[in-house]
């Protein structure tokens, strides 16, 4: 294994999916999501794997930018807590590693080169320095963490007409999965838990939702049906259709709706 130093610009991406607190359709999520890994190309090209290098795609999904990572030449294992989701990444790349695996207390045998990610840290929820500590174990010092993950503010105007949907139905406040931290937040966990951060981004992405006919009660399907799991059955349209009045406002467009979203992508070096 080919070590890095400390003063190279490096970069580790890491994905993290939960299964308490999601159930995913492997299906409806390459098919109606896949923009999830497509956005994830330029953090291929940030990461820039070489060939025999040993890296985690930690939170893979279904595994395609496993595949493309693999296809630069080095050695990726897929790890994610969703077992639909590993069963349809050994179907479709057979020729890769990929086990189950939870973010928060992972082990590898032997220190890996880097940690990659996309799209995942937000569904760590309460333990984001859990992840962290899990992701410093598996590097080897000087190696790479680079990921991007929602960053405050994202989807703000989704998450607020569901919030309001679910209060003018009499419900509860949802308890929303996610974890959105501001940049300065998420740097100064990166630091305590033993990285030197060498980039920070933090930029709007707003995203169409073109596998969307139902605009924003299809993201809630796909991103938060646990939310959904919890409640009555004879409820669950009528909120889906207050969600997308209180939401086209600001998301619907005349080409269609639009996703809210706000990244916060960095690249780090374990020390």
């Amino acid at each position: 294994m080919r070590g890095r130093s400390a003063s190279e610009c490096e970069l580790i991406i890491v994905r993290y999916d939960t299964p308490s607190l999601m159930t995913w359709n492997a299906r409806t999520y390459d098919g109606g999501f896949g923009y999830v890994s497509a956005h994830g190309a330029p953090l291929v090209d940030l990461l820039d794997p070489r060939p025999g290098e040993r890296i985690v795609d930690l939170g893979c999904g279904t595994g395609v930018l496993t595949a493309e990572i693999a296809s630069r030449g080095a050695h990726v294992l897929g790890i994610d807590g969703s077992p639909a989701m590993i069963e349809k990444a050994l179907a479709q790349y057979p020729g890769l590693d990929f086990i189950v695996g939870d973010g928060r207390d992972f082990v590898v045998a032997q220190p890996y080169d880097a940690v990659f990610s996309n799209a995942a840290l937000h569904w760590m929820g309460s333990e984001p320095d859990a992840v962290i500590s899990s992701v410093r174990e598996a590097l080897a010092p000087g190696g790479r963490f680079v990921a991007e993950m929602g960053g405050a503010g994202n989807c703000a105007a989704l998450t607020a007409a569901v919030s309001t949907a679910w209060r003018e139905h009499g419900l509860p406040d949802p308890d929303l999965p996610w974890y959105f931290p501001t940049p300065a937040e998420y740097a100064g966990r990166l630091e305590k838990g033993g990285f030197v951060v060498r980039i920070l981004e933090y930029f709007d992405r707003p995203t169409p939702l073109d596998e969307c006919p139902n605009g924003a009660a299809d993201w809630v399907r796909m991103f938060a049906g646990s939310l959904l799991h919890q409640l009555p059955a004879e409820l669950i349209e009528s909120l889906l259709r207050r969600v997308n009045e209180l939401a086209a406002p600001a998301l619907r467009r005349e080409t269609g709706w639009m996703a809210d979203y706000v990244r916060l992508r960095f690249a780090a070096v374990r020390r």
